[in-house]
């Protein structure tokens, strides 16, 4: 099980490091993808299932359709659709597939030996998870909910295209 665990921590840096360093916001987010898929198997393995579930439920699975939801706000033109043509080539799925390949033989390796972890001897559940989030963690949940509003605002009026105004003793006149 260490070894898994090494591999998987191991994904999760440098898929993690790939995501600061990709230019394109497409390619940056099949990087995400992957890192969140390998911490979440990071904590299968030191024996929390659910915080696990919760780390692809939420955050490859939510997180990530916000952030395309946003990226379609942007209204790309045309030439940046195309450039998204070539820049999505069959070379680009070769990083995030081999490391997909490297998560998948661990949740196989994990699932066919079914060694349970030995780390966690006791079971927190969903609703002490709720209990601990919305008790004395309510301040954060709120803060961090207000920072994610936060950010989809801003990208919008970032990428928005304005209407260039122009006063009306300015306008040509035929």
């Amino acid at each position: 099980m260490q070894a898994t665990f090494y591999i998987a921590s191991a994904v999760a840096v440098l898929a993690t490091i790939m995501v600061i360093t990709r230019y394109n916001m497409i390619h940056a987010l099949l990087y995400l993808v992957i890192s969140f898929l390998a911490v979440a198997i990071v904590f299968f393995i030191l024996g929390a299932p659910f915080i696990a579930a919760l780390e692809v439920i939420i955050y490859a699975g939510a997180i990530v359709v916000l952030i395309i939801f946003v990226i379609m706000m942007l209204n790309l033109k045309e030439e940046a659709v195309e450039q998204e043509r070539i820049w999505f080539s069959g070379n680009t799925w070769i990083g995030p597939g081999v490391l997909s390949v490297i998560l998948l033989g661990e949740l196989v390796y994990i699932l066919v030996t079914s060694a349970t972890p030995e780390v966690s001897h006791q079971v927190i559940d969903a609703k002490d998870v709720g209990r601990s989030l919305y008790g004395p963690y309510i301040i954060g949940v709120e803060l961090c909910g207000l920072l994610l509003m936060s950010g989809i605002v801003g990208a919008y009026h970032l990428g928005r295209q304005k209407k260039k105004v122009v006063h009306r003793f300015l306008e040509k006149t035929e």
